[in-house]
């Protein structure tokens, strides 16, 4: 009997995959492909929600858990897929300036924050009132991350692509058997498609869908991320990433017209050159109302666990939760109350 399946192969099952086989455990993976979220997510990670210059929830201890998770798995697989870049949020009155001062001296933003302003200019973005630069800051090139760990699974035989079926799971003492495996435990990470799970498919799982370009701009040479109604993220060869949009209808990963007149719309009031589009893709993001993941155990079902709603900051959340989903399985560790499924089920009962 193994100790877990994972289902899901997103950032939040490669993060429960790598904490279980940094603690000894054996696992089992399933693509399951349900929600291609991850895989054409832009990859930022920033720990300030920059609309309103607020600390993101658990900020410091979700950096301190996820980067040194990253660049193990960087040093395990002599790969390369996080890139430290700063963030710099273009300003747009006297207000904001002073805004940004007064967030960049509270004690819990102060070492995110620069407290003095960046005033390089940069070709072909105006910027009278200049640029806030966030600190620890970056993306990962998550189709990198994951194509490596795919094949390192493969490579200890321990991946399948196959969909998982859940009629499949039989209930046993101390655990479930699913089709020729033995497991003590199921870990849920299939993201959006958590809505075909009919043991997770109560909780209040919303989707936001998200549109983002590729676009090619010999002219603009950026070296950092600007941050506006958009962002621009350097990618090398004169390539950008240019995002994102939010749509709370559509529930479908097909790239819009609409989507991208939005974005082609924003990205020309920001920039002045010229510029290509070379793809577009769009996946559904795992949202919740509000706003805190879904994390924990099923209340009949104790081998079955869930680990979802990372919403656009899954860079940083997934190695956080996944420890914490450990934690609990392994050490019956109580959930922090804000992510624990608990209080979804508590709303039910009321």
């Amino acid at each position: 009997m193994i100790d877990f399946i994972i289902v899901g192969n997103g950032l939040a099952g490669i993060s429960s995959a790598e904490i279980a086989l940094q603690n000894n455990k054996s696992i089992f993976v399933f693509d399951n492909n349900s929600q291609p979220s991850s895989r054409v997510a832009g990859g930022l990670y920033n720990p300030v929600v920059l609309k309103r210059f607020s600390e993101v929830w658990k900020a410091k201890e979700q950096i301190d858990f996820a980067f040194p998770l990253y660049h193990n798995i960087q040093s395990k697989l002599n790969v390369v897929f996080d890139f430290e870049l700063p963030i710099l949020r273009k300003l747009f009155s006297v207000e904001e300036q002073n805004n940004w001062f007064h967030a960049a001296d509270k004690p819990n933003l102060a070492p995110f924050l620069d407290a003095k302003l960046v005033t390089r200019f940069y070709s072909s973005i105006d910027s009278p009132f200049h640029y806030g630069k966030v600190n620890h800051t970056g993306y990962l090139e998550i189709s990198i991350l994951i194509e490596t760990y795919t094949n390192f699974l493969k490579s200890i035989n321990c991946f399948s692509d196959d969909t998982f079926n859940y009629d499949e799971i039989e209930f046993l003492e101390g655990g479930i058997k699913y089709k020729n495996i033995k497991a003590k435990h199921i870990i849920f990470a299939e993201g959006f498609g958590l809505h075909a799970n009919p043991y997770f498919n109560d909780l209040p799982l919303d989707g936001t869908k998200g549109e983002l370009l590729i676009i090619k701009a010999p002219n603009l040479k950026l070296d950092v991320v600007i941050k506006s109604s958009v962002f621009i993220l350097p990618i090398g060869n004169d390539l950008y990433k240019v995002g994102a949009t939010y749509d709370w209808i559509d529930k479908t990963n097909t790239p819009t017209q609409a989507g991208k007149d939005e974005l082609i719309e924003k990205l020309s009031e920001l920039i002045s050159c010229d510029f290509e589009i070379v793809k577009h893709f769009a996946g559904v993001r795992p949202t919740v109302n509000d706003r805190r993941p879904l994390v924990g155990t099923h209340p009949i079902h104790s081998q079955l666990h869930v680990l979802n709603g990372l919403g656009t900051r899954g860079v940083m959340l997934g190695p956080y939760l996944a420890n914490q989903l450990f934690q609990h399985i392994e050490n019956n560790i109580p959930l922090e109350k804000e992510i624990d499924i608990t209080r979804c089920y508590k709303k039910n009962r009321n």
